[in-house]
């Protein structure tokens, strides 16, 4: 660990003993503390009042039963989570992720990560997450609606407008949201629109919101290439995944004149050095929920190739936006990255880049974009669907997308002047946690222990 500061190890050794196995909340704490031990020195009253301790420790973390039955007529027994982490800015905010893979020290590590990029907006929110261990693939539409009904009837009880506002993930989309808000209106007897974002456009949702981790990721990557001299323009781009925040990444860097030649799901990945037809991507994926291998059977052409096997990674490209999950690029990827001439990697998953694969594009000169920073276009957006459905107004998708676009530029600058401040410019991993830190500490200082 290269954590210099005393109390910062004390402070990490701390968050093992006390949340043992929970490896990736372990990663998402440990390189936040890499980069503050320049913020302690220079502000002495973050450790004298914990600051940094209590941040670690969720201020609620909620686990329960959820039971529902099948087509076939089986009760089915899935485990629900929603961890509350801190809530110094404002209510907490944070999506509800549905996949097998969910347990608790997923749940904290996305929520740990969701207060850094929340206080990066500069909004008015705070960080938490949810989800359950609950897989939506291969269900049906009647199966998938008593399971959000079940799990909402244990939630509602732990959320509101104005104490902890759940939005989508992986395996949550607007239908899931729509389920779900279903159920809490029937049991609250109230049409509170601002409990859940990611709604549908009729009934309180927003503009951009379906767009918004995708093109604000890539905003974020245009302002990078900006402070550079550079753009889009005639850019080779590899995106993982093909869920809705690649697509719309695609979408994005295709409207900025670069060419995404390739992008992937969990069994493979598909290569079109002609640049990917995004239609055909969407009605794949979005249309009828199928495979990436289907790209080429209906693209045809010499320039497209599946691959079952090997990296997308391998794939040589000007830039990198790792979009399906986390811990997806290692130190090989990101060796196989530099060696074919991949200049900039911005997150678009929560934590995709292992510490290895960090330190791998760090030492090499390779620009780095951290997800706190690089993905908060959705979260940001949806603190714009809340000020909507407090004002009862609706906005336009130009103007939303001016808001984003605006608020990406904000973070990217501050990422950048707070690196600059603490002495390691150019370095946006460090310039968004400490920027993303002090925000959220010195709201806990003014609010006292507590």
């Amino acid at each position: 660990m290269s954590v210099v500061d005393e109390k910062l190890q004390d402070i990490y050794d701390e968050v093992l003993r006390r949340n043992p196995g929970e490896t990736e909340f372990h990663q998402a704490v440990r390189e936040v503390l890499d980069s503050l031990g320049a913020v302690v020195a220079k502000n002495p009253q973050y450790a004298e009042a914990a600051v940094i301790g209590r941040l670690c420790e969720p201020e609620r973390q909620i686990i329960f039963k959820v039971a529902w039955v099948d087509d076939s007529g089986t009760v089915q027994i899935n485990r629900g989570f929603r961890v509350e982490f801190n809530s110094a800015l404002g209510p907490y905010k944070g999506g509800l992720r549905f996949h097998p893979s969910v347990n608790l020290g997923i749940v904290k590590f996305l929520g740990f990560e969701q207060i850094f990029k929340n206080s990066l907006t500069g909004m008015p929110i705070g960080g938490g997450k949810g989800g359950s261990d609950f897989d939506p693939k291969g269900r049906s539409e009647a199966e998938v609606m008593r399971f959000c009904q079940a799990f909402m009837t244990e939630l509602y009880r732990h959320i509101g407008e104005y104490t902890d506002v759940p939005a989508g993930d992986i395996g949550v989309g607007g239908r899931e949201v729509g389920y779900l808000f279903g159920q809490y209106k029937r049991i609250t007897n109230r049409y509170e629109s601002g409990v859940l974002t990611g709604k549908g456009l009729s009934w309180g949702g927003s503009q951009v919101r379906t767009e918004a981790t995708g093109y604000g990721l890539v905003f974020f990557t245009d302002e990078v290439l900006r402070a550079r001299g550079d753009s889009f323009e005639g850019k080779q781009v590899v995106v993982s995944g093909s869920g809705n925040v690649a697509i719309y990444a695609i979408e994005k860097v295709h409207q900025l004149g670069g060419t995404v030649v390739a992008c992937s799901d969990s069994a493979g990945y598909v290569v079109d050095r002609d640049g990917l037809d995004l239609q055909l991507i969407k009605e794949i994926k979005l249309g009828r929920r199928g495979r990436i291998s289907e790209y080429v059977d209906l693209k045809g052409g010499t320039a497209t190739r599946y691959a079952k096997e090997g990296s997308i990674w391998e794939v040589p490209c000007d830039i990198a936006l790792p979009s399906a999950t986390q811990n997806e690029l290692n130190a090989a990827d990101a060796t196989s990255l530099i060696a074919n001439g991949c200049t900039i990697v911005a997150e678009g998953a929560n934590m995709p880049c292992t510490p290895g694969g960090i330190r791998r594009l760090t030492e090499a000169g390779v620009v780095f974009a951290p997800g706190k920073a690089a993905n908060a276009g959705g979260v940001a957006t949806s603190a714009l669907e809340m000020q909507q459905n407090a004002s009862r107004d609706s906005w336009t998708f130009e103007h939303t997308e001016e808001r984003l676009a605006n608020i990406m530029r904000g973070i990217h600058d501050r990422c950048m002047e707070t690196a600059d401040e603490y002495g390691v410019p150019g370095s946006y991993l460090i310039g968004a946690n400490i920027a993303g830190f002090t925000r959220a500490a010195d709201a806990m200082l003014a609010q006292g222990i507590i």
